[in-house]
């Protein structure tokens, strides 16, 4: 007789238990022929019915059941936590066994498009992390961090960590000092690129955290150490002083060959130096400039020195020539940027009788031609707002043949009232002239603004008609670049335009 799917044969003897089923039906064999100590009972459980075998063992002390009684919120103990772990841990097993088992191809044939957005997300995911792995190696190995000794370089990087990545300032700030003391120990020279290079990027992190006083501390020492090298160093050079340049020792036994660098010159170094400290005074300029420091006679003062030390280096090397080893000076734009940046600080003075020489120095030197349109504008305003001065008494006026001819104070307004409508339609002209890769939203910068101050212009003038068809003008090109600010100034004096 073959034994029903639902039968469980158990031993009679391994446990005491009393049923309680809905419809028991239990059958017991027959003894076989065989000896057999021990009897086998067969139990059918049945189909729809639910059989709760209880022990005939003790009962146990139940903690939960007692804590229910007392109204207390049963803890979960280590039991309830080992079959969750278990589960889990079931589950997990269950998962890599079918996916052990299971054939790519039979994959694609069930799923194809589970199969397909899996495959993307893996290969996405090992892609973002071959791309962060190689962006740190490549960052933290670039030649920024490799050109300092190792000890100066693990400072950096950890300064740059707290600077960008987890700002922490206190941390920061403390890496910072921790790789300039230790450029001490090294014996790197005070006035490299290098280490110079970490007091600059000092400063630019305070100005970034907004310490801007702090910032221009940085910058006020650092340019005082140039200025007081390039003293010593020309005074040394004028008595005859200069201490010969010693060549780099050969390298020691065993130790691998390092590439010969050729060695700067002390004319060389004088050229960087000066240079590095033109630049770090106009940066000085713009931090004394600023809205949160407002400063403006030290910003004055900085820019005037950068422009007189770049123009009186540019006249001694006419004048002298190079000397040995001496490198390459400024180039034009940077020399017309400092000449623009001290005409703009003159113009914050009202002092455009200074400015308007300075531009045209600056024009003469520049070579973008929107930029070119930009200062032509800067022209037109410095001679519109131009105050009334002897003739002769002013920079500009060497520049214009008519001074002589000045007899009153009115003549000399509407000359250089004219002189201003002739440079705002040349920047309005110029502007309108490149074309292709050599435009750029600079020139309808310039274009925008030019109408604008040629309507002014015009106004000052009495034209009062072609004023507003320079305003209106404006007012449309501004609108169509997205220049709200031009468009509302250029509103703005229409509004005050006299209707009549």
């Amino acid at each position: 007789m073959p034994i029903p799917r639902a039968a469980i044969l158990r031993p009679a003897g391994a446990l005491r238990l009393s049923q309680r089923c809905t419809s028991p039906l239990v059958l017991r064999s027959q003894p076989s022929r065989c000896r057999q100590k021990t009897p086998l009972a067969l139990v059918i459980l049945p189909a729809n019915g639910q059989c709760r075998l209880k022990s005939t063992a003790p009962p146990k002390e139940d903690p939960e059941g007692s804590a229910k009684q007392a109204g207390q919120t049963p803890k979960p103990g280590p039991y309830f936590m080992r079959m969750i772990w278990q589960a889990i841990k079931s589950d997990t097993s269950r998962t890599w066994y079918v996916i052990r088992n299971t054939s790519f191809s039979q994959v694609m044939r069930q799923s194809p498009g589970e199969a397909f957005g899996a495959i993307v997300a893996v290969t996405g995911a090992v892609a973002i992390l071959i791309y962060c792995v190689y962006a740190y190696y490549t960052y933290f190995n670039s030649r920024q961090f490799t050109r300092y000794p190792e000890p100066v370089a693990r400072a950096l990087r950890k300064a740059l960590y707290f600077s960008n990545h987890d700002p922490d300032p206190q941390r920061a700030l403390k890496y910072y000092k921790q790789a300039l003391e230790l450029c001490d120990q090294e014996g790197l020279d005070h006035f490299s690129d290098d280490v110079m290079g970490i007091k600059i990027q000092v400063a630019a992190w305070l100005e970034k955290i907004e310490s801007y006083q702090n910032a221009i501390g940085v910058l006020e020492n650092l340019l005082g150490d140039c200025k007081r090298w390039v003293e010593v160093m020309e005074k040394s050079a004028a008595e005859g002083t200069l201490p010969k340049l010693e060549p780099p020792a050969p390298p020691k036994e065993g130790e691998p060959a390092v590439p010969e660098v050729p060695q700067e010159s002390f004319w060389a170094k004088r050229t960087r130096i000066l240079a590095k400290a033109v630049s770090i005074s106009v940066k000085l300029a713009n931090l004394y400039s600023d809205e949160h420091v407002l400063e403006r006679e030290p910003a004055h003062e900085r820019l005037v020195w950068a422009v007189e030390t770049t123009l009186r280096e540019v006249q001694r090397r006419a004048k002298d020539g190079l000397k040995e080893g001496e490198g390459a000076w400024m180039s034009p734009d940077e020399i017309g940027g400092s000449l623009e940046a001290l005409a703009h600080s003159y113009q914050d003075k009202s002092q455009y009788h200074l400015a308007v020489p300075l531009f045209f120095q600056a024009l003469r030197l520049c070579q973008d031609p929107c930029h070119i349109a930009l200062l032509m504008n800067n022209i037109a305003t410095s001679f519109a707002e131009h105050p009334l001065i002897p003739p002769g008494d002013a920079p500009v006026h060497a520049m214009m043949a008519e001074s002589k001819t000045w007899v009153s104070a009115a003549e000399q307004r509407a000359s250089y009232l004219a002189a201003a409508q002739r440079w705002a339609q040349n920047a309005i002209d110029h502007a309108a002239e490149p074309q292709g890769e050599k435009r750029t939203p600079e020139c309808d910068q310039a274009c925008a603004v030019a109408l604008s101050n040629l309507g002014s212009v015009l106004a000052m003038l009495g034209k009062n008609r072609e004023a507003r068809e320079k305003y209106e003008q404006a007012i449309a090109l501004s609108q169509k670049f997205g220049f709200e600010d031009y468009a509302a100034e250029a509103d703005a004096r229409l509004q005050r335009l006299p209707s009549a």
